[in-house]
């Protein structure tokens, strides 16, 4: 079965909603965005996983003024695994308070609930090395 159209669509305005909600601080409405039971995958940064959307909004709110002023995503790619259930990747570019900014990987396991579409499972990748390290030696 091919993912229709409007599908992608609304995956890849999903995936771009999340940076408006949160850099609104409208954590109450990440429901939005990922599934109650949601995994938030941080291990890239050392910090583990956050497993529903409790532990998503306060591992926000914890770090307070650390987070991003404003989350920008880019480079959606979306690949269909399944009956109402799809992989994306994309690129995200924070920016913060200071001007400083870092670029991530999302990596989401979308799928549909409903007649909407919401991530389950996300992964963030830190980008750390030009080429993912190729030709460094």
């Amino acid at each position: 079965m091919t993912l229709a159209l409007e599908d992608r669509l609304a995956v890849t305005e999903l995936i771009a909603l999340h940076g408006h909600l949160v850099d609104a601080g409208a954590l109450d409405r990440m429901d939005e965005v990922f599934t109650a039971d949601v995994v938030y995958d941080l291990s890239d940064f050392g910090q583990g996983e956050l497993t529903g959307l409790v532990a998503v909004k306060e591992a926000a709110l914890a770090l307070g003024a650390g987070n991003p002023v404003a989350h920008h995503v880019t480079n959606v790619f979306v690949e269909e695994i399944g009956d109402d259930r799809v992989h994306t990747r994309s690129k995200g570019l924070a920016v913060m308070a200071d001007g400083s900014c870092g670029s991530v990987t999302y990596e989401d396991t979308v799928i549909r609930v409903g007649a909407q579409w919401r991530i389950s499972h996300r992964r963030l990748l830190a980008r750390k090395l030009p080429l993912n390290g190729l030709g460094q030696g």
